[in-house]
């Protein structure tokens, strides 16, 4: 059989670090260990009901049997302008300043194939979520990183980035609440980045996958609250998290006109339209009753302060999240970042993502998603805390 060469821009993708973090757990349950993986982050949850209900209805619709407007079906785009108005207290034109996106990971690999050209540069978080990486290869950009770092709140300095890279940037990615550390923005922070981002004509994208889940009673911020912010950029947000819709690969991006323009333009050759069923039940979850939200959010609250209070506990240093639902622990001395989520899955069965996989400044840390009940989370600390790598 031919083996045909891959395209180069292919072979530069950097590897999927989820898929050989899945690869090596599912390898020790095939062993048949009782595995308690808070390494990935797939919500646990099911979708609300009347969401289900909702999409079980729309699917015997046959006007849903039929391709969908490219674009998306008005009444979803018009929920959307009537769920940030409700949420965020932002006013957006469902005609041209909302693009329905197949899932949020999708808008956000193609961002750069919508903004840059070859050799262009991009302002990137890290430690952050992988995929901005994917997208910025498959554009031919340049990256620059932005450390974040626990002193300052793991929030991007933006002096400290040349001026070089700062006129050359075209495009930058910030994500809060923040994964993989679990903090948030001030609106103090947004202001500054939209100076920032006005300064030098770059092209901001707030990644906002868990900007229904803030803790303490504080609700995370949009970036389209801050004045200005539609001047310079997008935020995408998805149902992947607020509403448990993971499955769904339902999401939208908001935002720059121009930017939302050609997100269209690019997805108008890249697919036909979202599953019309989908986007009826998605109107439900928008429009319809919050209280599974609350109720979502209170579990995680819940859960954070299980992990973080036994780990306390046991002897570790960590902090609790301010958003998300991950929590960002440091490594104890002696271990690099895989080096210890190694040695957690080996003795303990307990799985961990390494922060090294995150970017150069996530090592030191490993993160742990809240993404499994109460009783399991006790367990995992019991099996950590025998190992008594954190005895004084």
């Amino acid at each position: 059989m031919t083996t045909f060469k891959k395209a180069e821009r292919i072979q530069s993708l950097p590897p999927q670090f989820f898929a050989s973090l899945t690869a090596k757990v599912q390898e020790v349950i095939k062993e048949g260990h009782d595995v308690i993986n808070l390494g990935q982050g797939n919500p646990d949850q099911p979708t609300p009901p009347h969401i289900v209900e909702s999409l079980m209805e729309a699917a015997q619709s046959p006007i849903n049997h039929k391709y969908a407007p490219f674009r998306g079906l008005d009444s979803f785009k018009e929920a959307i302008a009537a769920f940030y108005k409700r949420e965020y207290g932002v006013d957006v034109s469902p005609e041209d300043e909302v693009a329905v996106l197949f899932g949020g990971k999708a808008g956000l690999v193609e961002l750069p194939q919508c903004i840059l050209n070859p050799g262009d540069t991009v302002l990137v978080p890290d430690p952050g979520y992988p995929d901005y990486l994917s997208g910025v290869s498959l554009a031919d950009g340049r990256m620059v990183m932005m450390p974040l770092k626990e002193e300052n709140h793991f929030l991007p300095e933006y002096g400290a980035i040349s001026e070089r890279d700062s006129r050359e940037a075209k495009l930058m990615f910030l994500n809060y609440p923040n994964n993989p550390t679990g903090a948030v923005a001030s609106r103090k922070f947004f202001e500054e980045t939209v100076s920032f981002a006005k300064k030098h004509d770059i092209c901001v994208v707030h990644d906002f996958a868990y900007g229904g889940i803030g803790f303490d009673g504080k609700k995370p911020s949009s970036f389209l609250e801050t004045e200005g912010a539609k001047d310079t950029g997008i935020e995408i947000y998805t149902l992947s998290k607020t509403y448990n819709m993971a499955g769904w690969r339902v999401g939208f991006a908001v935002g720059n006109k121009s930017v939302i323009d050609a997100v269209n333009i690019l997805q108008d050759h890249l697919y036909v339209s979202l599953f019309g069923a989908i986007q009826e039940a998605a109107v439900t979850a928008l429009l319809g009753p919050q209280k599974c939200v609350e109720e979502l959010v209170e579990t995680y609250e819940a859960r954070r302060e299980t992990l973080i209070g036994g780990l306390k506990e046991i002897g570790w240093d960590v902090k609790a999240p301010a958003g998300s639902f991950f929590a960002w622990l440091k490594v104890p001395s002696g271990f690099s970042s895989v080096e210890f989520a190694d040695f957690l899955l080996e003795k303990t069965k307990v799985v961990v993502a390494p922060g090294a996989g995150f970017g150069e400044y996530g090592e030191g840390y490993v993160r742990a998603g809240l993404l499994t009940s109460n009783e399991r989370l006790k367990e995992a600390i019991r099996r950590i805390g025998n190992l008594q790598l954190f005895e004084k």
